[in-house]
């Protein structure tokens, strides 16, 4: 076993989430690392920060240059898909097909599984997509850019408490091979995003971090009750949806 899988913390596991989170190109991480794929979720919230961070800059530059918010707020948003490879967009398209399309636990999990998607999740990806940019946009106007990052950071954190709270329902996929994280890892996750938001935002950030995370709960319950627990597509729901309640309390705000 590799001499640092024992560790609560390893600034590997800064790396190790970049790989499990983003599609950015990386360094290959040794094999022995890996095993520590539960452990690195404390660093979720980092992700957050560095994806969120490059999206913002671009959107930045496309301001500076003179462009209409609306299209800074959509390149931003690219850049933010782009950089994780779509995999929550993904996650909540399957989610909405699934936990809406099938009438037993059995086949919701299927519907999951397969690669096409479906009226439910075309419908999700159409709708929350136009109030995600919208409310970019809205935060953009106002400078508050602040938001934007936090919105990432906590939505990220929020996945390693679902990971622990829910068991797996399903016995393969992504979510399975990493496994469940221990407490410490959750709780550590959950206060390095809770410093960074009021870092970022102040006291404003309290609202939206309660809404995130209750937007997370209400979703973590259905998956519970209609496919007995969560999945890797559960969990990129789960950031999609919490970050946008983020946005939408922070657009409400400015």
């Amino acid at each position: 076993m590799h001499k640092n899988d024992t560790k609560p913390f390893s600034l590997r596991d800064i790396r190790l989430a970049l790989v499990l989170l983003t599609r950015l190109p990386l360094p290959r991480l040794p094999d022995p690392v890996f095993s520590r794929q539960a452990q690195a979720t404390w660093a979720f919230p980092i992700v957050g920060l560095l994806v969120a961070g490059l999206a913002c800059l671009v959107g930045w530059g496309a301001l500076a240059l003179g462009l209409p918010v609306l299209a800074a707020a959509g390149l931003l948003l690219a850049t933010l898909i782009a950089t994780t490879g779509a995999m929550h967009e993904d996650g909540l398209a399957d989610t909405f097909d699934g936990l809406w399309g099938g009438f037993t636990r059995d086949r919701r999990l299927e519907i999951m599984k397969d690669s096409h998607i479906g009226t439910f999740g075309v419908l999700a990806l159409i709708v929350s997509q136009l109030v995600r940019i919208s409310a970019i946009a809205a935060l953009l106007t106002a400078d508050a850019v602040g938001a934007v990052l936090a919105a990432s950071i906590v939505s990220r954190a929020l996945m390693p408490a679902v990971m622990a709270g829910l068991p797996h329902a399903r016995k393969s996929g992504l979510s399975h091979s990493v496994g469940k994280p221990q407490t410490i890892s959750v709780i550590a996750a959950l206060v390095l995003a809770v410093a960074l938001a009021l870092l970022l935002m102040g006291v404003d950030a309290i609202p939206a971090m309660g809404f995130a995370a209750s937007s997370a709960a209400v979703l973590a319950v259905i998956a519970k009750k209609k496919i007995g627990g969560q999945t890797g597509d559960i969990l990129g729901a789960t950031q999609l949806v919490s970050e946008i309640t983020f946005l939408l309390v922070c657009a409400a705000l400015v």
